[in-house]
């Protein structure tokens, strides 16, 4: 039976998460919520849904199964927190809240409602993402020494501009890392295991009436040893492809976007020339470098698909609430060792 959806928010985001659910093998979308009223009835009259005048109107309809919360970063708790506790399930757009104590939050109430949670972490289901994280499992690295990402972006300050929340504290929670880099983050610590101690920099350099950074730079040390270190950026143009290089005594894996650049072992498989050809111009879009909606949402459409089959599997998903919450703690802590000064070291 294919899970009824609602979405909240009609931001751009929420166009994304209209194709993946069309796409998507048990799932339909039922309609849309916004706090404002015609902003939603603009959204439903373009993709044939119905309209709720109220968040409170979608969550009483029997039709209404799971929601995906895509309102502004920092108003992603009270949404998701109530359709928990009307016993929806629950897909919340990155990041799954802006501090760590709005994340459990969150995860409190779907748990105690036996609801499922889903964070939109989508580069996870990436076939280059899931090679190196299978790679890391296999041993292939050996000892792994480094682990890196880079998010050279590029936003204009019409971008920021465009509206009242982008840019702040309060509702974006942050500027180039918990807005754009935050997959990026989310990917390094999946592939690299959990962070022991983190120090950071970071700074306003290009941009007007914004209260957050455009430029960070963080070094970590993570619990198994390695070092790694964390670029992030809004104000380098024209923007590049988002990068993740992880480096061992054995072993080296560069991705960049969806490609994987570099695939180096000293134990060669029969499979690594194959996956060198095949992984190479897999790039189908500028991956958000320069452009926020220059993206895919084929990753999009494999969580709500996995989200349908945690439900049908009685399972948690695989990107729950607590893999969601970890990429906002390292974002924390690089920002309070950046207000400090001093290296903050993460539980």
């Amino acid at each position: 039976m294919s899970i009824g959806i609602g979405i909240v928010g009609c931001g751009m985001i929420a166009n994304f998460h209209t194709k993946a659910i069309a796409d998507a093998k048990g799932a339909h979308l039922v309609g849309v919520t916004d706090r404002r009223p015609e902003a939603a009835t603009e959204f439903a009259a373009k993709n044939d849904i119905e309209a709720f005048d109220s968040l409170e109107a979608m969550l009483a309809d029997p039709r209404i199964e799971a929601v995906s919360i895509c309102t502004p970063s920092g108003a992603h708790m009270d949404p998701a927190v109530a359709a928990a506790k009307a016993g929806k399930h629950v897909i919340v757009e990155k990041p799954l809240e802006i501090t760590t104590e709005r994340c459990d939050e969150i995860i409190r109430a779907c748990e105690e409602a036996g609801v499922r949670l889903a964070v939109t972490f989508q580069s996870r289901f990436h076939e280059s993402s899931r090679l190196i994280k299978q790679a890391v499992e296999q041993g292939r690295f050996g000892k792994i020494t480094m682990g890196d990402a880079y998010v050279k972006w590029f936003r204009s300050q019409a971008y920021y501009d465009s509206g009242a929340w982008r840019g702040t504290w309060n509702m974006d929670g942050g500027g180039a890392l918990m807005n754009q880099a935050i997959h990026s983050v989310d990917l390094l610590v999946w592939l690299m295991g959990p962070v022991k101690e983190i120090s950071a920099m970071t700074a306003t350099m290009t941009h007007e009436r914004i209260e957050v950074e455009d430029v960070a730079v963080a070094t970590l040390k993570f619990e198994n040893g390695a070092l790694g270190v964390i670029e992030a950026t809004t104000t380098a143009f024209p923007g590049s492809l988002k990068r993740i290089e992880i480096s061992g005594s054995h072993g080296t894996a560069v991705l960049e976007e969806e490609d994987i650049i570099q695939w180096s072992f000293a134990e060669e498989t029969d499979e690594d020339e194959a996956i060198r050809k095949r992984m190479a111009g897999k790039n189908s879009s500028g991956g958000g470098a320069a452009d926020p909606s220059a993206i895919d949402h084929h990753g999009h459409t494999q969580l709500f698909e996995e989200l349908v089959a945690s439900v049908n599997e009685d399972r948690p998903t695989v990107i729950n609430g607590h893999e969601g919450r970890r990429s906002v703690e390292v974002i924390r802590a690089i920002y309070e060792s950046a207000k400090t000064g001093q290296t903050v070291r993460l539980s």
